[in-house]
Formats: C-alpha cells, structure tokens, sequence
C-alpha cells in the first residue's frame, strides 16, 4: 500500500462543547482549524458511553457471522423507501465500482403514522431490526440518539468557528437533522492487497454535513491531505469525524471535503460504524457569505464535479446520490 507521510490528523477534546461549559470557543478555533487544513479530525471528550460502543460491536460481529440466508432476511429490499437493511458484499457502489464490504442501513425510527412517513417521504421510516439478536434495536437506538446528541454539539462548535452565532446549524439546518447510521463489516481480503481491487471502499468524499466515525482497532482508513495518503489509525475510545461535500458547500469552500479510502488490512473482519449528522431533508442548501469568494476545487476533485454547482434542497441532492450508491433500489426510494 502507499506509503503514510508524517502529517498528523488533530485530535481535539470537544469535552468543553460536550458539556456547555469551560471554553467552548478554543475548541472551536482547533475545529476550524482541522476543517481548513485536514477536513479530517479525532475527537475524544465526547461523552458517548464507551460500553454502549463495545456492546454494539459485539452484537455486530454477532450478526456479520451468519450465513448469508440468515442475514438477507433484513435486507434492503425489504426496507422501501425508508433506505434500510443489509446489503451483501459488492451491493453498494463507490464510483461506478462494487465496495467489498457489507452492512446495515440505520436511521432515526419513525412510525408509519409520523407525518413524514405518511406523505411518502423517501429516506424516512422504520428500521428493519433482525429478530433473532433482540438486543441489537435498542443499542442502535441508544446509539443514534447519543451520536445524534453529540453532532449537536459539533455543529455548535463549527458554528463558533465560522464566526457565526453558535445555533447558525440548528436554526437553519439541523433543528431535526437527517439522521443516516451505517454499521459496514469489511472481510478479511482474499485478493493480493497492492492491488486496487482489494479496497473496501475506494477513494471518495462523503456527500452529507457532518460524519462521525468509530473505527475497531483494525486500522485501514486512509485520507488524502494535501495530494499525500495518509493513514488514520485507530485511538481507543474516539472518534474520526470529517467534513462533507454539503458542509463544503455551505461553506463555500472554505472547508474542504476530504477524500478518503478504506481496506482491510488484517486477516479477519473489520467494523466501522459511520454516522452521518447532515440537513433536514427539506432544507434549501445555500452558501455563506465568507470573504465574498467561493472555493471551487472542482478540478483538484476525485470526481471533477463541483459541489457549488447545486441548487436545491438536501434531499434534492441526496436522492441523486441514492441511485448511484444503490441502482437497483432507484425504484422504491425516487
């Protein structure tokens, strides 16, 4: 694999953000900071029960061990046009190309008589849960909402960093924010790992605000900071979170989506747990003002398109995504 550079992703204790008290505005500043130089920070301080975390790791593996018939049970398909469920490895897309991993689709649970749900609202329902591991509903569930809690407080601080007022997000796109949870299991590789064919996830940027990540202590992740990859390892009890193309937009490039990959480089599985914190599904998705100057790095891109391109709301721009990720669902989302 390439080889890592000593450049060092921060890691920033959000514990002051977390609590509402201390110096919230130092904080800030190091997020800012990362934002503008890395798109890609650790954070530790952030109050999310570390047994909580290890106890949904466990039931994960628990579930990934099944035979395939047991785990197709939940899948996808089954999920409609709420987006949820498992998928088999090579089901999901990254540029055109099948991921070598598999995974569940979460999201914030919603009953058929919500309002949302009853107008037919695409990416927005009830979870599909497997019923022979019962515990796994309520640590998602336990999960989503401390990840949910905890995307609060980083959006605040992103905010402060801005200059902006510390509610800027909440008020005008994270009041109820789109809640995405993806538990990915990557195998242990059965191909040559030099190759390219051996990425899990290949080189890509994420498409949302704001994504939260908890790594097992396998290693893999990797991030391309100033056109050098670099690895980001694992830290006990942390979490990796980096800046989407949204947040990019939003700020009209002042904060730059990072591209990043992912492999598997043990000879057993790997788990991740992605949390995406992004706009309310309904939200106009317009830049603001800094310096009077738009960042468009559209050619530096891994994909060559522009984010500043857009016009729309959230998820005008997610369902575009949906059916380049998942074609063969198009159908029951659009």
């Amino acid at each position: 694999m390439p080889q890592s550079s000593d450049l060092d992703i921060p890691v920033i204790n959000v514990s002051d953000l977390v609590s509402g008290t201390g110096n919230p505005h130092e904080v800030a500043a190091k997020i800012g900071h990362a934002c503008r130089e890395y798109g890609f920070f650790y954070i530790i301080g952030h109050g999310v029960d570390e047994e909580l975390q290890q106890q949904l790791e466990k039931v994960s593996h628990q579930f990934f061990a099944q035979d395939i018939e047991t785990k197709q049970q939940i899948n996808m398909s089954r999920g409609g046009r709420a987006w949820r469920g498992y998928f088999p490895v090579g089901g999901e897309l990254t540029s055109g190309k099948p991921d070598i991993k598999e995974g569940i689709y979460f999201g914030a649970e919603l009953q058929d008589d919500h309002a949302l749900v009853k107008a037919g609202t695409p990416l927005h329902g009830s979870n599909l849960f497997p019923t022979n591991i019962p515990q796994m509903r309520e640590l998602v569930l336990n999960y989503t909402g401390a990840m949910t809690r905890l995307g609060h407080s980083l959006m605040t601080g992103i905010s402060l960093s801005l200059g902006l007022e510390e509610s800027f997000f909440a008020t005008h796109y994270t009041s109820d924010p789109l809640i995405l949870f993806r538990i990915f299991n990557y195998p242990a590789p059965s191909l040559n790992p030099e190759t390219e064919s051996s990425w899990g996830v290949g080189e890509h940027t994420d498409y949302g605000m704001l994504t939260i990540l908890r790594q097992d202590m396998s290693g893999g992740l990797q991030v391309k900071i100033k056109s050098q990859w670099i690895a980001a390892p694992p830290i006990p009890n942390s979490f990796v979170c980096n800046i989407g193309d949204m947040l990019d937009r939003i700020t009209g490039g002042h904060y730059l989506s990072t591209p990043h990959r992912v492999w598997n480089p043990t000879n057993h599985n790997r788990l991740s747990f992605a949390f995406f914190f992004d706009p309310n599904f309904s939200a106009p998705v317009k830049p603001i003002k800094i310096n009077g100057q738009v960042k468009d790095n559209k050619k530096e891109r891994w994909d060559n398109a522009s984010v500043h391109e857009f016009s729309g709301t959230y998820g005008d721009y997610l369902l575009g995504k949906v059916s380049k990720v998942f074609p063969q669902l198009r159908r029951k989302v659009l």
